[in-house]
Parts: C-alpha cells; structure tokens; sequence
C-alpha cells in the first residue's frame, strides 16, 4: 500500500473543501471496499479524507411518506430498521443477502453505492485493464471471464457491479441526494451507475468533487409480494452470478404494477422497463414471466465461460417472480431457494 495522508472532516462544507483541494483524494467512511483495492494497489489516493463523523446517519420518514436514509447508515443498520422492515423488505432482504455481518456493520449506505465493479483483471495490477488503464485492453473477454457481465457490455469491458443492495434500489425507484462546489442535485439510482462504453474507468455519474448525502425512496413500498433471489457459487459471502429484485402489486391474480432489477449481470444494476410492461396487465403466471424474461434477455451476450449465465438468468427470473406472486419471498437465514 501506498503512503497516503489522513484528514477528518467535520461537516458536509468542510469535506467538500477538502476533497476540493486535493485532485487525488478519496472520502472514506467504513473504507470496505476502498481499503482493500489499496492493499491491491488499484487504488492509490494521496490523502483520504474520513467522513465518517458527519451527521448523516438517520433514517427518517420524509413529507411525501417515504424514507430517506443517511449517507453513513450502516448496512447492518439499515437492513433491520423497522421502518425498512415493515415497509421495503425487499432491500432489507438484499442487504442481507450481502457480503458477511461483519461487513455489515462497518459498510455504509453510501459506500455501498460507490463499490467498484468486479473483474478478475481490474484487482490484478499485473494485467492490462482499461479501468485502470483506459485504452490497455480488455483480457475478460477473451479470458476468465466466468463472473463477468452478458448485458450492456462494450468493447471496453465487461466487469459487473457487485452490490446487493443497489439492485433492490433500482427495483424500488430510489433516489441519490448529493451535494457538491455547485450545491444540491438529486440523481435516480437507475442514472447514478453507467455502463461501461468507452470510458470503463467511471463507474458512476458522481463528479468527483461530490458527496452521496442520502438516498431516498418513494412511498411505494410493494410490502407483499416480493422476493430477492440471489444465485451464487456459496451460500455465504458471496457476490452473485445472477440476483434478481422483483416486486409486483398484485389484483385478483393479474399484475398492476411489476419491478424487476437484476444483479450481476451488467456493469450496474440492470433494469428494463419494457419487460415491466409486459407483466403490467397480464396474468401472473409461468408464461409471462418467462416472456419477461426473454424481453430482458434478448440481448444478452456471452463471452465463453459465461454464457451459462443467460440460460441460469432466465430461469432466476422466472423464480424471482414465482416467489413474488406467491408472497414466499426468499429467506436470506437459510438461503434455499423456496
């Protein structure tokens, strides 16, 4: 690990001047994610700067009837507030599908947001990258790739975004506040991470000279009929091959209003509102799911040792929704599948 020099900062203006002055700097809060790519040598921030004092750790109701939640919200925290409990299970399913309860603890909402994607080459500093190293190549694609994304992949890279959390986000519509030099601005999570395209290296559409200040979400809560199912090589600290969030508002048996957000798949949380569309109205059965399913994949591509991921994606879907319509959303304590 690099040398690197260490500030705290002591409120939201005063990490904003520092992270101003410093081209080079990072903020760190729980520093899960950040601390490791250090150690790998990915990462090499001249100074970080610790905001994890600043007071931007509430979960509050807000005036429209959703919730908005801190920035420094631990994971753990958040998964088992009874406000997210009783209103959003869905991403207090996802987080606990997540990484380890260690993890948890230290993990913050807005650290969660800012993991950076997974690829064997991006962690490996003796491969060529074009994350690291914009116009070095891409070797998954040709490579290792079994982990690696089959939608919206370019050229540039097919690394895949690891968060759990993030995809039952994307699901429910949530919101990113962040502050910055130019003040306040409000980012939808389906906008905040980008696909790859020619520019792999910038995961997210946060200027770096910003802070995630909260996240919030709508009073849509889809309390009932849900699920988050995650496939993975272990039952237990694990980063998906395919996780699906999906939530339905159920009538007499036919879909009202249908979400579905897939992890592990694309560079961010994968979301397709054509294939909502096509639940929205019908029947709630094995057949239009599966129909959904294919409108999402129909332009998924495989890259040799992860083409299985198309085939297991689909049938993720169709089980997801299963569980959704039924109201037998996944245990994340026992973790098989229902």
């Amino acid at each position: 690990m690099n040398n690197f020099q260490y500030s705290r900062a002591t409120d939201v203006a005063d990490a904003l001047s520092q992270i101003a002055s410093d081209a080079s700097a990072k903020f760190i809060a729980g520093g899960t994610n950040l601390v490791d790519l250090m150690k790998y040598d990915v990462e090499h921030p001249s100074r970080l700067i610790d905001i994890s004092h600043l007071p931007l750790t509430k979960i509050e109701e807000t005036t429209a009837g959703g919730l908005r939640i801190g920035a420094l919200v631990p994971n753990s925290d958040l998964a088992w507030h009874p406000l997210v409990t009783e209103r959003y299970p869905l991403l207090s399913s996802a987080l606990l599908a997540g990484a380890s309860a260690q993890l948890r603890n230290m993990a913050s909402t807005g650290g969660n947001l800012l993991q950076r994607t997974r690829c064997l080459y991006f962690y490996d500093v003796a491969t060529p990258c074009n994350k690291r190293e914009p116009g070095s190549g891409c070797p998954a694609k040709e490579g290792i790739n079994r982990i690696n994304a089959i939608l919206g992949t370019s050229d540039a890279c097919i690394a895949t975004h690891p968060s759990d959390m993030c995809v039952a986000l994307a699901a429910l519509d949530a919101e990113v506040h962040v502050a910055g030099p130019n003040g306040e601005r409000t980012i939808a999570l389906v906008d905040f991470h980008r696909l790859p395209g020619d520019t792999p290296q910038r995961d997210t559409n946060l200027d770096p000279k910003e802070i995630i200040t909260a996240i919030e979400l709508p009073p849509q809560s889809f309390s009932k009929h849900y699920t988050y199912l995650k496939i993975r090589d272990r039952l237990s600290y694990a980063f998906a091959l395919v996780s699906v969030a999906a939530a339905l508002r159920m009538d007499n048996g036919t879909t009202r209003d249908a979400r579905l957000a897939l992890g592990g798949v694309a560079h961010k949380p994968w979301r397709n509102p054509e294939a909502e569309a096509a639940l929205n109205g019908q029947a709630a059965n094995t057949d239009t799911f599966a129909r959904a399913a294919d409108i999402v994949l129909h332009e998924a591509k495989g890259f040799g040792r992860n083409t299985f991921k198309i085939d297991l994606a689909r049938r993720t879907i169709i089980r997801a929704l299963t569980q959704a319509m039924n109201g037998t959303p996944q245990s994340q304590s026992s973790k098989k599948i229902a």
